[in-house]
């Protein structure tokens, strides 16, 4: 007993030393380098170099230095120094136990590894996603990974040997787990003939891959069932660990020792390395490492039922599986023991016996009230009754004032709302009306050199036709004449060019002309799918403007048979676009709320129906609750909802489109999708041709 307790007290003498060291033999050197590094790029690999290199000793460090580098790859747009700092942080998520989390940000690693070009880079986080998988025991695709991070490191002949040892050696454990033992055994041996051979795996970021090889030679001897050959692969592993500070493998290395003894049916030594174990995981913290050895501490202590034993690592492995998000939590476990429970119980009883005194003593002063307030009551029965009915009448009152105030602050609160609104909507057309102008005065100067280009290109056009006739006059050697021809013709191809530039170049100043016209516009036939379309793009293209990093998949599906319809085009595309504006609106706001795989989405479709054309705008967003939609296209509404959409720009389409004969309805559900439905006429309606005729003949 003395013997083990020297041991264990050893045991915790080194892991202290450890952990103050808490760094691999390549950290100083890879220090030094990253102090005298002149260019950022630079920078940024040292520090994914650094973060690696404390990956399993110190998880605070992997983080820091892996988050500063991704900062400064940011800053300066190094695509492959972001991909190896993110491909760092995932390995941290995957050592903390947060395996989807881990499992999304390698592959976006992968993605941008990919876009880069860095093979190296590539291959590091395909075997890390292989590593994930392993984890997950689904060896199938984590196989998969592996072999096309092998192809990758054998083609581009990599020189750091530690990072094809950790392929070959994650293939035969993920063998082992398949229980394919002599494939694994081939991977294996090759790991650990190669671990031997190289002279570089102790100048890695990485370190040296020996205590990993070690042990999963020991699982595959274990599956062997030559169990004296897997005690020493474990113990070699853990010696190998100490020079590296490689806290995991040596907990992993315990680990397995201790499992094996416990399958052996000797319990104190499986206790023994899996407390070893347990100590180095939560030092980390390794979270996968706590849950496994304090799951087996508790088995064992339940077998032998020692209850208090097996209650503190139960509580140990429930509150490490409860924490797999919040590795730091993990830590508070250490001070829990036996002694510190009891101490609890006691608190407990005493408290609940001061409790009891105190209901005791409550009870007696409330009987003690209860006498005197009956000898009150008994005394004053008529002058409480007297001040009961003026109590009453006053709180009437009381009650009665307080509605009419609350009504009156109602209808404050009402006409101040209604009063922005109409504030609102007066500053919008003040300002549309000022870039009408605006609009106006620009296209109308555009126009006037518009047309002289026109003019200058026709006429140097014809004095191309006039030169080519008088150099045909004249008697020019051949080869002169056919340069003089070539050129003359492609000045003359030039000049038709500039006058086809010039057609279109008036055609929209006279389309700004006529969108920025304050005076009512006839209807003219438009093709509205091209309408509909080119509305789409317009108001996507001034949503980025707005918003940078907004993307939408934009879904249009158009039915040829709409055809051509009878519309004011500046009117109806102005409708348009506040709808596809409303729909961006709320797909931009679903997804500033980071939901879990959510892709915004706005389709618009159109469809030719008996006497009518419609129109559907639908997204994915917020939606809308059931009061927002009867008050959505009112000029002044008071809705209190969260989603409530800005502005009066759908009052203004609903106006526009109800002026064609047409009508906009909504339909929505809270939290899925919203749908706007527009039905036009394929003719126009005879009152709205009326009222347009009449608005412009007055």
């Amino acid at each position: 007993m003395k013997q083990r307790v020297r041991c264990l007290f050893f045991l915790f003498a080194l892991l202290g030393s450890l952990i103050g060291r808490a760094q691999s033999p390549q950290t100083a050197r890879l220090r030094q380098a990253l102090a005298r590094a002149t260019t950022d790029t630079s920078r940024v690999l040292l520090l994914a170099d650094l973060a690696a290199s404390y990956r399993y000793s110190r998880f605070d460090s992997v983080q820091w230095y892996a988050r500063k580098g991704l900062h400064l790859a940011w800053k300066i747009g190094y695509r492959k120094g972001e991909g190896r700092c993110l491909s760092r942080i995932g390995i941290l998520m995957g050592e903390r136990g947060n395996l989807p989390q881990a499992l999304r940000t390698d592959l976006e690693a992968l993605k941008i590894n990919e876009e880069s070009h860095d093979l190296e880079g590539t291959a590091r986080t395909l075997n890390q996603t292989g590593l994930l998988y392993h984890a997950l025991d689904d060896e199938r695709p984590a196989l998969a990974y592996f072999f096309r991070s092998k192809t990758i490191y054998e083609r581009i002949r990599v020189r750091d040997d530690s990072q094809l040892i950790s392929v070959l050696a994650n293939i035969g454990a993920s063998y082992t787990a398949l229980r394919r033992l002599d494939s694994a055994a081939v991977f294996l041996n090759r790991a650990y003939q190669l671990t031997q051979q190289s002279r570089n795996v102790n100048q890695s970021c990485w370190g040296n891959p020996a205590p990993y090889v070690l042990r999963e030679l020991g699982l595959l001897q274990g599956a062997l069932g030559n169990t004296t050959q897997a005690i020493r692969y474990y113990r070699l592993s853990a010696q190998a660990a100490i020079p590296e500070n490689d806290l995991r493998s040596s907990s992993r290395a315990y680990q397995y020792l201790a499992e094996l003894y416990g399958r052996r049916q000797q319990p104190d030594s499986s206790v023994y390395y899996a407390r070893k174990a347990l100590v180095m995981g939560q030092s980390l913290p390794f979270i996968v490492g706590v849950v496994r050895t304090s799951n087996l501490l508790a088995e064992t202590f339940q077998t032998r039922k020692q209850r208090d034993s097996t209650l503190k690592y139960m509580n140990i492995m429930l509150r490490a599986e409860d924490s797999l998000y919040d590795p730091h939590r993990i830590k508070q476990l250490d001070a829990i023991g036996f002694a510190e429970q009891q101490r609890l119980r006691e608190l407990e009883l005493e408290r609940v016996q001061y409790m009891a005194r105190m209901r005791l003593y409550a009870l007696a002063t409330g009987i003690t009230v209860l006498v005197l307030v009956a000898l009150l009551l008994w005394r004053n029965n008529k002058l409480q009754k007297q001040a009961n009915a003026k109590l009453q009448a006053l709180n009437q009152q009381v009650v009665q004032q307080k509605e009419e105030f609350m009504v009156q602050r109602d209808n404050l609160a009402q006409t101040l709302l209604e009063l922005k609104q109409a504030q609102s909507q007066l500053v919008l057309r003040e300002k549309m009306a000022s870039l009408g102008e605006l609009m106006t005065s620009v296209a109308q100067e555009i126009q006037k050199p518009v047309h002289q280009v026109r003019d200058f290109a026709g006429i140097s056009q014809a004095l191309c036709q006039e030169l080519h006739a008088e150099f045909n006059k004249l008697a020019l050697p051949d080869d002169d004449w056919e340069y003089l021809d070539e050129t003359l013709q492609n000045l003359g191809q030039y000049q038709e060019k500039i006058v086809q530039a010039g057609r279109r170049a008036n055609s929209i100043v006279l389309g700004m002309l006529e969108y920025a016209s304050a005076e009512p516009s006839l209807r003219q036939a438009t093709d509205l799918n091209v309408m509909v379309e080119s509305s789409l793009r317009m108001a996507y293209h001034e949503m980025r403007g707005k918003h940078r990093t907004f993307n939408a998949a934009l879904l249009p599906t158009l039915d040829p048979a709409v055809g051509m319809l009878d519309v004011v085009r500046h009117d109806l595309t102005r409708a348009l676009i506040q709808l596809f504006l409303t729909a961006f609106n709320a797909v931009q706001q679903r997804q500033s709320l980071d939901e879990e795989g959510y892709v915004p989405q706005v389709a618009v479709s159109t469809r030719r129906l008996v006497k009518h054309v419609e129109v559907r705008v639908r997204d994915n967003g917020l939606g809308l609750t059931d009061e927002l939609q009867n008050t959505i296209f009112q000029r002044f509404s008071t809705g209190n909802t969260t989603n409530e959409r800005p502005g009066l720009g759908l009052p203004l389409s609903y106006d526009i489109i109800k002026s064609h004969g047409g009508a906009l309805r909504v339909e929505s559900r809270e939290g899925e999708f919203t749908e706007f439905i527009m039905t036009l006429p394929v003719k126009a309606q005879p009152e709205a041709v009326a009222s347009e005729s009449a608005s412009v003949e007055g």
